[in-house]
């Protein structure tokens, strides 16, 4: 609960998170290392510095005689002067020394400016910024005496240094870090890629690499895929016999039939037609996706147009509604899509009296939308309608026609072999039921 916000903040993939747990440790230790680095070895060094040059100038400034001006005092502090490196040199007579300045980067200098205050009572000024000698003003008995020193004696003018290696080195490790990162992580993003793509029924080409622990998964899941495909094999030539063993009396009962009166035929003859059309839904949904073949680049706005006019053809009142311009292709099954569409405008035409069917795209997604002004479904029975063998007796009129609720079930599960969802809904329009197949891109 205290945490969640920082969840927001994470990085969601797993590049960002390795690489923030491998940076966040690396920047704080060179972040405690420099601070500690500056205060316990730079502030103390310029500190003695700082303290050795306030001893030389109140040296120097002491040997002015009482009475002395300017040019005297200068002569007798040359010498002094010239072996401790000062530049000398008094200010005209009501002359201001400019004011005190330094860089704002200039750590040190802070520490310089502190210090020089404390030990030079008679200190006005100090000049630390410019390419030449740091400017030290101080008032003397013969007026305002300007000293000319080398920055070097003041502070370690190399500090940056410190920074400038920390962090181009920092930066080179973390790098090197990244890139043999990146290489642990990619059998990873492999094995997902694989998995994901099996998931929308593709076979993507997958070789186990990297260490073991992903090894050993990739392996488990190649057994995995191996042992699925193995079932859906076995059970597609088993459906094959199934259809074959019951097509065969189908058909000798349709023949015997034909022998009958009209009177007592007719009957008989709509039931035999519905259990050839409920065993055909029924392979149909058994069968799903794994006699459509690999995916192809289609149109979707042609392939909706092609089912509508098909329908129309049939007799079923459909109509296209809003249809996006231009050409767009997508991989997907087209016969898995046309069963799925197919399905949906049968369920639309049989419980209402007209259907319209539309198509969006958008970057990121691809939808197809099939409305009815039918009786549509109750919200709470909507997920039920997606199980197979649901028949909702509130909602739909089984006088209409027989059915054993499979048409939705088998338009949710192409749906999902393409890696999308049917989403149901009221519509807006019609008043009827809804139905949204997105698929993404």
């Amino acid at each position: 609960m205290m945490f969640r916000w920082l969840k927001r903040t994470m990085p969601r993939g797993l590049y960002g998170r390795a690489l923030l747990i491998l940076i966040l440790p690396v920047v704080t230790l060179q972040l405690v290392v420099s601070v500690v680095a500056i205060r316990r070895y730079f502030e103390d060094v310029t500190e003695q510095m700082t303290q050795a040059l306030s001893r030389e100038v109140q040296y120097v400034t002491q040997q002015i005689p009482l009475d002395a001006r300017p040019e005297k005092a200068l002569a007798a502090m040359a010498a002094p002067a010239r072996a401790l490196e000062l530049e000398l040199r008094y200010l005209p007579r009501g002359a201001q020394p400019p004011e005190t300045d330094r860089y704002w980067y200039d750590v040190s200098g802070a520490i310089v400016l502190r210090r020089l205050d404390e030990q030079l009572p008679s200190l006005r000024a100090v000049h630390l910024t410019g390419d030449g000698p740091a400017r030290l003003y101080v008032e003397t008995r013969a007026g305002l005496l300007e000293l000319g020193v080398n920055r070097r004696r003041l502070s370690a003018r190399n500090s940056h240094q410190l920074f400038v290696n920390m962090v181009f080195f920092g930066a080179l490790m973390t790098l090197i870090a990244y890139l043999y990162l990146r290489n642990q992580l990619r059998p990873i993003k492999r094995l997902a890629d694989a998995a994901a793509a099996f998931g929308k029924g593709q076979h993507l080409p997958y070789k186990p690499t990297g260490a073991i622990e992903v090894r050993a998964a990739g392996h488990a899941f190649l057994d995995m895929r191996a042992r699925i495909e193995r079932q859906i094999e076995q059970r597609t030539l088993m459906l094959s016999g199934v259809s074959h063993d019951l097509r065969t009396p189908l058909t000798r009962l349709k023949l015997g039939l034909s022998m009958l009166d009209d009177k007592d035929r007719e009957p008989l003859e709509r039931d035999v037609a519905d259990m050839q059309r409920m065993l055909d839904e029924f392979l149909s949904f058994a069968r799903g996706t794994a006699t459509d073949g690999a995916p192809e680049d289609t149109d979707p706005t042609a392939l909706i147009r092609e089912i509508v006019e098909d329908a129309q053809r049939a007799g079923k009142p459909v109509t296209l509604g809003d249809m996006p311009e231009g050409d767009t292709t997508l991989p997907m099954r087209p016969v898995a899509i046309r069963r799925a569409i197919e399905n949906l405008i049968g369920n639309a035409v049989t419980y209402g009296s007209k259907a319209v069917v539309s198509v969006t795209v958008t970057p990121r997604s691809l939808r197809i939308r099939v409305e009815d002004d039918g009786p549509g479904i109750p919200p709470g029975e909507r997920e039920e309608a997606l199980k197979p063998f649901t028949r909702l007796d509130a909602a739909r009129n089984q006088n209409r026609g027989s059915s054993v609720g499979l048409g939705l079930a088998i338009a949710s599960d192409i749906a999902r072999a393409h890696g999308g969802v049917l989403r149901l809904r009221q519509s807006t329009d019609l008043g009827g039921l809804c139905a949204d197949m997105v698929i993404a891109r």
